[in-house]
């Protein structure tokens, strides 16, 4: 099993996730220029990471312009096979703009960028405290669409406060229904706004996003 994290122009959290893969969580990890489009090394098994950033600049839309990028094509690709990818904050953007997930992420309700620790949790009730930092994480798609997500599972994560409970207070963005991350209807690509893996570390006092990052591989399969 391998991981590979492309890096765009503007990405400033690819380091942070490949040293959380490596270095907290022991996986076998390679960097992927964007640039570049040989994914021949990967197999359905392992998983491309879309890590967070301001990809090109964020020049017209958030992820516009990486959607096209020569590793994204390829990456669109390994997708559509069944290969896992993963994507965090500004990689969100860019699989909604890939159309590899459905939806898109708008300018935050407040209209200001927003970068603190906020809780998210899932299905098992457990809040979680992982940070934020974007300008444009409101989720947002029409209501046929959210019942569908919500309906077949593929809301992976809500905002919430400490105690786990879903409310209008805690979302830091004014998402849609609360909804922090999603995945597809095939559950091997999965994206999130909040930064796991800058919650992997004990010198940080929070690992959190150790959990997060290993419940979302196991259910996708990628570990045992």
């Amino acid at each position: 099993m391998k991981f590979g994290v492309v890096v765009f122009p503007g990405s400033n959290c690819d380091r942070d996730m490949y040293d959380a893969l490596k270095e907290d969580l022991g996986q076998d990890v390679t960097m992927l220029w964007h640039k570049d489009k040989d994914l021949s090394k990967f197999n359905t098994e392992d998983c491309i990471i879309l890590p967070g950033g301001f990809s090109y600049g964020d020049y017209l839309r958030c992820g516009a312009i990486a959607r096209f990028s020569p590793m994204m094509q390829s990456v669109i690709e390994f997708a559509n096979a069944g290969g896992k990818v993963f994507g965090v904050c500004n990689g969100f953007q860019i699989l909604c703009e890939s159309h590899l997930l459905p939806g898109a992420l708008l300018r935050n309700g407040h209209q200001q960028f927003v970068c603190k620790n906020v809780f998210i949790t899932n299905e098992s009730g457990k809040p979680y405290k992982i940070p934020v930092a974007h300008g444009e994480g409101r989720f947002y798609a029409d209501e046929k669409t959210l019942d569908q997500l919500e309906s077949n599972d593929q809301v992976i994560f809500y905002y919430c406060d400490e105690k786990g409970k879903i409310t209008a207070e805690a979302n830091p963005n004014a998402s849609t229904r609360n909804i922090a991350g999603i995945c597809n209807e095939g559950r091997n690509v999965f994206g999130m706004m909040p930064h796991p893996e800058r919650a992997c570390s004990a010198v940080l006092g929070n690992t959190d996003g150790q959990e997060i990052i290993r419940n979302l591989l196991m259910a996708a399969q990628l570990v045992g």
